[in-house]
């Protein structure tokens, strides 16, 4: 896949091949800096560090693994993942990110279990830091007995003179994005180098980015919202970005606004309760010493996002100077590689209120603001902007695959370079989730998302998951109807 039509100055097609031109062109240009306990600075990494040191890792996964083969990456969310990451991308081995095993519960390793019999891993990339806790949570699986387990921070660093450009391009498989797996065991989802590059530059351009913006995450690094929006997004358009773990945003929320604060970030994202945990957790005496006057892109994203989340957060930190309109609220999914829609920058949220009675037949009524209908009997829905071009947006009768009028609600239908190729080793999920087509035209193929909604005015309204509607005499309803 050709993405020069996107960006004429990227006419890379693949990660590897960007990241070594940007590794050239600027060598000494800081990337990443990480936060050590989301406060002090620690490890930084340039341009030309991360090429150095994913090349010396690719060269010893092309001594000692098969090209294709899977690579399970087991690493805290800093900068020895990122490094791992690329390092796959250069070996021309398919990383496989997986949840760290801080937490040893049952139904993690159940889960880090289930992923590894999917892949059959080649390789098990760590740190050294994480070594013994790996073996100790890795021991009980027989499968893994002969895989060797590599800490890939004491590769060689001569090795990054060995490594050989190997013929890997856009058709390649990058990364298995293994989903959340909440209603189930996770599923592999298959991206390849194309869908990142395409992916990538759908965001770049919607979202208007510049070499000049600061960015600060603490999204877990083995999620897609993490991975690609914020870690390969620096890379792509050369941006500079501050990160710390996620652990250290939970532990004190205060922690992720000082890092904005402090470096006068432009850019950052976190789903609707981070916003909702800093208001509620961050106390008047710290927000004080807070700047978040230049905070002009808030993505607010990966779940239900919620209008008085955002009012809530913008009253709550109007005097540190953040404004309502930053909030950036957007949409996207791992099998869309990540981004699928999101608002303009600058512009207030867009908000729809609907009818209750209406909603439950998948019908958009719409209340008027001064409306008299009662609470109970009405339900607010913020918009997650539009579709960038490039990429389609279809409503659709989900049972009947037929399109919704306008005036309905149905499942939401993408059509994009963007999309993945479909479930790892999953032939009949990936034919029925990745290759629909429109019962009235054969139009296709379409990813089905799972999720309903409507367009209006080209913005999509995302109104719930089909999984979690809850019929109750031949109405649907809508959990947080329940709630």
């Amino acid at each position: 896949m050709n993405n020069s039509h996107l960006d004429p100055f990227l006419e890379a097609s693949t990660f590897v091949e960007l990241l070594h031109r940007r590794a050239h062109q600027h060598p000494e240009r800081e990337a990443y800096t990480f936060l050590i306990d989301g406060e002090v600075e620690g490890d930084r990494l340039t341009y030309s560090d991360l090429d150095r040191r994913s090349r010396a890792i690719g060269a010893w996964l092309q001594q000692h693994v098969e090209f294709g083969s899977r690579a399970l990456l087991v690493y805290p969310s800093d900068l020895e993942f990122i490094t791992a990451f690329f390092g796959c991308l250069y070996g021309g081995v398919i990383a496989v990110p997986t949840y760290p095993p801080q937490t040893r519960t049952r139904r993690s390793l159940e889960k880090v279990q289930a992923i590894i019999r999917d892949v059959q891993p080649a390789v098990i990339l760590t740190t050294s830091s994480l070594l013994s806790l790996v073996e100790s949570v890795f021991v009980q699986a027989q499968e893994l007995q002969a895989v060797p387990l590599v800490t890939t921070d004491t590769i060689n660093p001569i090795l990054a003179e060995r490594w050989h450009d190997l013929a890997v391009d856009s058709d390649t498989l990058a990364f298995l994005q293994y989903t959340s797996g909440s209603t189930g065991m996770p599923k592999g989802v298959m991206v390849t180098h194309g869908n990142l590059l395409h992916n990538a530059a759908l965001i770049s351009q919607h979202f208007e980015l510049s070499p000049e913006i600061r960015g600060v995450s603490w999204l877990p690094l083995y999620h897609d919202m993490g991975l690609i929006g914020m870690a390969l997004q620096t890379i792509y358009a050369s941006i500079k970005i501050t990160i710390m773990s996620p652990a250290a945003f939970l532990q004190r929320p205060i922690r992720w606004l000082q890092a904005i604060s402090r470096t006068r970030a432009t850019a950052s994202a976190a789903p609707n309760f981070a916003y909702d945990l800093c208001v509620r957790k961050i106390t008047p005496e710290q927000k004080a010493e807070l700047d978040l006057s230049n905070w002009t892109t808030a993505f607010n994203g990966a779940e239900s996002i919620r209008q008085e989340t955002m009012e809530r957060f913008a009253e709550a930190f109007a005097p540190c100077g953040f404004r309502l309109e930053a909030f950036t609220p957007c949409y996207g999914l791992a099998e869309a590689t990540l981004f699928v829609s999101g608002a303009r920058k600058a512009a207030l949220p867009t908000v729809r209120t609907l009818q209750t009675t209406a909603l439950a037949q998948n019908q958009v009524v719409v209340t008027g603001s001064n409306s008299t209908t009662e609470p109970e009997k009405s339900q607010t829905f913020v918009g997650s902007g539009h579709a960038p071009a490039g990429l389609k947006i279809m409503i659709v009768n989900p049972e009947t695959c037929i399109p919704c009028l306008p005036d309905e609600i149905g499942e939401i239908w993408v059509s994009s370079p963007s999309i993945a190729q479909g479930y790892w080793q999953r032939a009949e999920e990936t034919q029925q989730t990745f290759r629909a087509r429109l019962a009235s035209t054969g139009e296709g193929p379409f990813l089905r998302t799972g999720d309903l909604g409507f367009l209006q005015d080209g913005e999509l309204f995302v109104t719930g998951r089909i999984k979690d509607l809850i019929l109750i005499r031949g109405r649907n309803h809508y959990p947080q109807d329940i709630e």
